[in-house]
Parts: C-alpha cells; structure tokens; sequence
C-alpha cells in the first residue's frame, strides 16, 4: 500500500507490532530492499536503511546486532561487523561505504518508509 503526502511517497510495509523491538526487519519497496529497525518499546524510534551491506556485498543489514557507540545507534553487520549509524547511514570503519536512509513514520499503527 502507497500514501501520498505532498510530493513524498509513502510505502507501508507492515504494523508496528510486526517488529520486535530493538530488532530490524527486511522490506522490499520498489524493487530496493530496505532494512527498517524498531529501537525501545512502545513507539520507540524507528530507522530505515539500505539493507545491503557494501562491504560484504549482501543483503544482511536488517540482521545485524544494534548497539550504540557513545552517542550513536548503530547496526553491526552480521559478516564483517562494520558499523552503520542508523540516523545517518555512515559506515564508522569505511565511510565510504556508507548506506542510504530513509524517513520513516507510524500512520494507523501502519510503519511507513518514503523512497
């Protein structure tokens, strides 16, 4: 299901009780895979992310451990362990390989992602 808000394009992928908190999921929007992360409980933050880790070169984001270092949230990928901060995308390790964000909002218990 697509809302439109504006010019943004809003895809709802799934109900806030669909995620665990404190853990990602993968969502496929567009043809893009999208790793979307619940952090806390209740409404808590939620996150959105590429999913494709490019140092690994797979899909496996959504998977990872979330942590913080110092003031941050990260995701910690499954295979390498580079961390993603989940506000900003940035890989600390490989700045270089850093991820997309994307916004990310509950509309009627619905979590959306704009691409």
């Amino acid at each position: 299901m697509t809302i439109e808000s504006g010019i943004t394009t809003w895809n709802a992928i799934c109900t806030l009780d669909d995620i665990t908190p404190n853990t990602g999921i993968c969502a496929l929007i567009n043809d893009k895979h999208v790793a979307v992360f619940r952090i806390g409980g209740d409404a808590g933050q939620l996150f959105a992310i590429d999913n494709f880790d490019p140092n690994a070169q797979a899909s496996v984001l959504s998977r990872g451990l979330i942590g913080s270092l110092g003031a941050r949230i990260v995701v910690a990928s499954p295979i390498y362990k580079h961390h993603f901060d989940l506000a900003s995308g940035e890989c600390l390790e490989a700045p270089e390989n850093s991820v997309n964000t994307y916004r990310v909002r509950v509309e009627d218990s619905m979590v959306c992602v704009a691409m």
